[in-house]
């Protein structure tokens, strides 16, 4: 039985040989270049027009706030009340912090009879000096006319030496209702009901932040701060006020808000060769909070030439920037790049394309230098994926670009 299998098994196999000598026998010659048409692999592709597109760059930072202040009692006292709540918004000129005023509105009261009382002596002292500037050499004489009118100075040195302790006894007053100096959040108090403070004293009674608006101190290498200074000396920035700041959070979204140049410290940092650029956000909303590390796309000026998608480029050993293109007979053509600025998502090359030439943008991973492949028009939308160019499929917008 086993040797029949054996016999049943070669016969079939030989028989499976014949049949695909015939067939391979029979197909016409024509048919070997279709079969190598087959074997071109479909990638997406982009053509490339010339424009003008922004020269940007991006800048790590970290988020400042604009105003900080700890609040401190300026008078001693027993603290009454606590106004505000822990963590809450608050607004310029609210009140913080009672201290107990009794003693305050005392001294108040001790300065105005104070005035009163020296008030009292001028309107006598004034008729006995014109009293005696009448006798003066009749009955009177010049010393005493001397001293009724150095009387009537000091009435009125009195009477102002009491007012000056009235403002003095009303500021005091005053500041035992402890305000708020501008808007922001306020912390947590170090301090109830009950306890008592001392004017000056080094521990805060809270602290009050203002974000809005808020800094964010950038940092930038001394080699770039050359360039942007010969971009405005070439006249492609007309000022500071033309350079544009857009911010990215943490989470990889842009903030809808723009930014402004505020000041950068005029020393280069001798240990890291970079130095601080601090820039002014509006924060309407305090979406940006102070510590949060961002990163801000700086807009330096705008250049014609060509943007190729960072998603498609890569860097060789020399570091030039390099790009899968597809030539003119259909294959795959790795092109170098040895200048390139930056321009938002992309890369700015400004030599070596032309109108029309066609950018490999998705496929990358399955093909090499020289292969065959088939063109897909594909294009990127704003959210930096890769879709067809005619109408993308429902879940493209999710579906990251193949490399």
């Amino acid at each position: 039985m086993i040797r029949r299998a054996l016999l049943i098994s070669s016969a079939l196999a030989f028989a499976a040989l014949l049949a695909a000598c015939s067939d391979s026998g029979s197909k016409p010659a024509g048919n070997a270049g279709a079969g190598a048409a087959q074997q071109a692999a479909p990638v997406g592709v982009i053509t490339l027009t010339k424009g003008t597109f922004p020269i940007t760059t991006i800048l790590p930072g970290r988020a400042e706030t604009f105003q900080t202040a700890d609040i401190r009692p300026q008078v001693s006292g027993l603290i009454r009340e606590v106004a505000f709540k822990d963590g809450g918004e608050i607004k310029k000129g609210d009140l913080l912090y009672q201290i107990e005023d009794a003693p305050y509105i005392a001294a108040v009261e001790q300065a105005k009879a104070a005035i009163s009382k020296a008030q009292a002596s001028v309107p006598s002292a004034e008729s006995n000096l014109d009293r005696y500037q009448r006798l003066v050499g009749s009955g009177a004489t010049q010393i005493e006319f001397e001293t009724a009118k150095t009387t009537l100075l000091q009435a009125k040195a009195e009477v102002e030496s009491a007012k000056a302790a009235l403002a003095a006894a009303q500021i005091d007053l005053d500041h035992t209702r402890i305000v708020a100096p501008f808007d922001g959040i306020i912390d947590q108090t170090a301090v109830n009901v009950g306890n008592v403070v001392s004017a000056n004293q080094t521990t805060a009674l809270t602290t009050i932040r203002q974000l809005d608006p808020i800094y964010i101190s950038l940092t930038e290498s001394s080699t770039n701060l050359l360039k942007l200074r010969d971009a405005m000396a070439a006249g492609d920035i007309k000022g500071e006020a033309n350079v544009v700041f857009h911010l990215i959070l943490e989470n990889g979204k842009e903030y809808n808000q723009q930014g402004k140049l505020d000041m950068s410290k005029q020393v280069v940092s001798e240990t890291t060769g970079t130095f601080i650029i601090r820039v002014l956000f509006p924060n309407p909303d305090r979406i940006v909070l102070p510590g949060m590390y961002v990163r801000a796309t700086v807009e330096l000026g705008a250049e014609a030439g060509y943007a190729l998608p960072q998603l498609a480029t890569s860097r060789d050993a020399n570091g030039r920037l390099t790009a899968q293109f597809v030539s003119a007979d259909g294959k795959v053509e790795t092109r170098a790049f040895e200048n390139s600025s930056p321009s938002n998502n992309s890369w700015l090359v400004t030599e070596g394309i032309k109108d029309g030439d066609q950018l490999i943008v998705s496929g990358l991973q399955s093909i090499t230098s020289g292969m065959p492949v088939k063109p897909v028009p594909m294009k990127i939308n704003d959210n930096g994926v890769v879709v067809p160019a005619e109408q993308p499929a429902a879940g493209d917008a999710q579906k990251p670009a193949a490399k």
